[in-house]
């Protein structure tokens, strides 16, 4: 997919993401390429997303190291490739939302 057909199909959603049978983390897409993913734990990382050769990367607020993926469309969603290393990670979108995900607050305590 290209960055175009990409923003326009995750704009205003929130995916949830799944590998091998399992769930694997959710990613909410907001205006402007900004993004927040969680791995189903209730910590976030807010980041954004860009195009890149055709790849989309993405930028979280803990990695500053662009984590690139290839994104097809077929008939049950979204599949992914991480371009970082083929071989380890590919996901399929499990099912979408209109909700906003469930974010933990920060920890405070000593």
């Amino acid at each position: 997919m290209s960055g175009a057909e990409f923003e326009s199909y995750v704009t205003g959603k929130t995916l949830y993401f799944g590998q091998n049978g399992q769930a694997y983390g959710v990613e909410e897409y907001f205006d402007d390429r900004r993004v927040r993913w969680s791995f189903l734990d209730g910590e976030c990382k807010d980041g954004v997303w860009y195009e890149d050769q055709g790849m989309i990367c993405f930028v979280y607020e803990d990695n500053p190291n662009p984590q690139c993926w290839s994104f097809f469309r077929d008939s049950g969603g979204l599949r992914a490739i991480f371009e970082n290393d083929p071989n380890a990670t590919t996901l399929y979108e499990a099912r979408q939302s209109d909700e906003p995900m469930m974010c933990l607050g920060p920890e405070i305590g000593v």
